[in-house]
């Protein structure tokens, strides 16, 4: 017993990496250049002194100043969804002690789809403040509904568990949502961009409803990160350490599920962000969430910027969506981690 203060004091207060700094310059690095790409790039790019007068310059009323004004909105909205999907991704890796959790695998992104189609069917709902409520219930009766599953049996809730039970829960929830739309093509008009995940579309008033669902999901998710460290050594020690294992899983539980089902609602179910972001910390940093959860943030709002980008650009001089892309790079490597990495626990 004496040994578990020496523990709980390493974990609170473990060294911080000592390449941390060389990763927080190459990450603003790149975030900056995410946003200006971002700006300039798209079915019509714009030259430098378009980006100046479009930024600097408002009484400048030309064609290609206008297009960077109206790119600055989807840019923003682009770098918050990023981050919030990342640390959603990093909080229910932790609370599931599952690496390949993900809000696009565990059926969350399916069940917020499945109550925004049925509030625009039944409901007639159509801005974004309802669109987010709708969402976030269900997300949330979801990620019970999965995480009950996959508790049931021997063994509790596993990686594998949770993951078939998620992958069945999507496939019966996608089956309602098509089986909900069909008959009603306006509610298929409406929904059918939604469905395949975009920041397109994106507007200052989306932005503004959605900062504090964003602020307060990682905020959470940043005061809960030392405890979610001693969560990973398992229940009993974690127990024995001061934690309240069943309300710290709950309240990060939470905080995951309102960052994916704000974004869901708004964004549509943009997969996989989740998980590339987290992997690409864990190897660099390590698996201190100290620090995972905040840098998924930041890699989360590069990862999912460049991939906007890169859908205007492959689609030019339409554009596709950034949920295609996502999907494109997110499930071979998914597919990897799941044969390579072992994945009985974090």
């Amino acid at each position: 017993m004496n040994s578990l203060p020496v523990l709980k004091n390493n974990l609170l207060h473990s060294y911080i990496p000592k390449h941390m700094t060389a990763v927080l310059v190459i990450c603003l690095v790149l975030l900056g250049l995410c946003i200006v790409a971002s700006l300039v790039f798209g079915s019509r790019p714009v030259s430098f002194n378009e980006l100046i007068d479009g930024l600097f310059n408002p009484n400048v009323d030309s064609y290609g100043a206008n297009v960077v004004r109206k790119r600055v909105s989807r840019t923003v909205f682009s770098l918050l969804c990023g981050a919030a999907l990342g640390v959603s991704g990093a909080l229910m890796q932790a609370v599931t002690r599952n690496p390949i959790a993900d809000p696009s695998i565990l059926g969350v992104n399916t069940g917020a789809s499945l109550f925004v189609v049925s509030g625009i069917a039944f409901f007639n709902i159509s801005t974004a403040n309802q669109y987010i409520w709708f969402a976030l219930a269900g997300a949330m009766i979801t990620a019970v509904f999965v995480f009950g599953i996959g508790s049931m049996g021997r063994g509790g809730a596993t990686p594998l568990k949770l993951i078939l039970a998620g992958a069945a829960t999507s496939a019966v929830l996608s089956s309602l949502v098509i089986a909900i739309m069909l008959p009603r093509s306006y509610v298929m008009d409406q929904f059918r961009f939604w469905q395949v995940g975009s920041v397109g579309s994106a507007n200052w008033n989306d932005i503004t409803t959605f900062i504090p669902f964003l602020i307060i999901g990682i905020v959470i998710g940043i005061i809960s990160s030392s405890a979610l460290n001693a969560l990973a050594l398992g229940d009993e020690l974690a127990t024995g350490l001061g934690v309240r294992t069943g309300v710290l899983r709950l309240v990060a539980a939470l905080a995951g599920v309102l960052l994916c089902g704000a974004t869901t609602a708004l964004a549509g179910p943009i997969g996989f962000i989740g998980l590339l972001s987290t992997h690409v910390i864990r190897l660099i940093l390590g698996p201190d969430l100290r620090f995972v959860i905040p840098m998924s943030a930041a890699v989360g709002a590069i990862i999912l910027t460049i991939s906007d980008v890169s859908g205007r650009l492959i689609g030019s001089p339409g554009e596709l969506e950034v949920g295609v892309v996502t999907a494109f790079i997110g499930a071979p490597i998914l597919i990897i981690l799941a044969t390579k990495v072992k994945v009985s626990s974090l």
